[in-house]
């Protein structure tokens, strides 16, 4: 390497050395709010019951066949009630996809053959989290899910195992 190439070598760290590390600097911000926002995400909302129902806890598996519309009533007998919001709303698609590692497009899937084959209904959809804990609260056997902030004494709190 001659004192030109040198030279040249210099004045190009000098001017891009500074903007690739204002690049670098930024794109690692961007990663690192991308990652604490999927961890604030994560764990924010619950699966409520209607205040009647005895269970307390439930496997995934359990939770994934009630949602699924597969199992139909309570361990005492009661009549399980779902109710879901629209596939589109951001808590459904993470209920679907953490608590019951499906995609929505699944879960629509699944209850649109239940209807058209006729062995089967799809959950009642509701439009908001507030109407969502009206019903849960309100109807005897429901089972729904809201954010943590939505949540009163008037439901009760599953814990998925």
């Amino acid at each position: 390497m001659n004192l030109f190439q040198f030279l040249i070598r210099i004045q190009f760290s000098k001017y891009c050395l500074p903007r690739n590390r204002a690049c670098f600097c930024g794109a690692l911000l961007i990663c690192l709010l991308y990652v604490d926002t999927e961890a604030w995400a994560d764990g924010q909302y619950e699966i409520v019951t209607y205040p009647g129902v005895s269970e307390k806890t439930l496997s995934v598996n359990s939770l994934r066949s009630i949602f699924s519309m597969h199992l139909k009533t309570w361990s005492d007998g009661t009549k399980i009630r779902v109710f879901v919001l629209p596939d589109d709303d951001h808590l459904h698609q993470s209920v679907s996809k953490e608590k019951l590692n499906v995609f929505p497009y699944q879960l629509r899937s699944t209850w649109d053959r239940l209807v058209f084959s006729g062995t089967g209904q799809a959950p009642i959809k509701v439009n908001s989290s507030e109407e969502m804990l009206n019903k849960v609260a309100s109807t005897p056997g429901a089972i729904g899910y809201l954010w943590r902030a939505n949540i009163n004494e008037n439901v009760n709190v599953l814990q998925i195992k």
